[in-house]
């Protein structure tokens, strides 16, 4: 069965190689037009539609990037939620438009929004410094301090001085 490995002794489940016990397994499909369609399917099962998003998180690049961020158009927030840990998973670039998008966004979701700020944080990429300084100050707590977190973590990649020790 998918999500753990059999021994003798226990089950332990399978970690993807982000390090991650992942709620479905990736699709085995490598296309990523296919991969993109199921994704932002929302007919589809979400359980099929989460296996597209990890096979394009492990397939990787621009085009996986803009097929992942094609599907924060679904109305599901635990999907958006879901594209956007894996795009901070990823730690790509590419992703921060798209990121800062949905941290803007006022009207989505504040888990979205909260997982996009975290997302950014750890792509590391000081260009969405300015937009979580915005909304470090929020009025949805959980969006105020992933975006305080994230700024945190992009401050400590970028230096040694920090103490994070106390």
């Amino acid at each position: 069965m998918w999500g753990t490995k059999i021994s003798m002794d226990d089950e332990k489940p399978d970690i993807s190689e982000f390090g991650s016990v992942d709620p479905a397994p990736p699709s085995e499909s490598q296309n990523i037009s296919s991969l993109r369609t199921t994704l932002c399917d929302e007919k589809e099962r979400m359980f099929l539609r989460m296996r597209s998003l990890f096979a394009l998180r492990n397939i990787g690049g621009k085009d996986a990037i803009d097929s992942l961020a094609a599907a924060f158009n679904s109305d599901s927030a635990l999907l958006k939620h879901e594209i956007a840990y894996v795009l901070g998973q990823m730690q790509d670039s590419n992703a921060v438009p798209h990121l800062v998008r949905r941290l803007e966004d006022e009207s989505e979701d504040a888990i979205v929004r909260h997982e996009a700020a975290e997302a950014l944080g750890a792509i590391g990429d000081r260009v969405a410094l300015a937009t979580l300084e915005t909304f470090k100050n929020d009025p949805e707590v959980v969006v105020a301090e992933s975006c305080e977190v994230a700024l945190d973590l992009l401050e400590w990649i970028s230096s040694d001085r920090l103490d994070y020790s106390d």
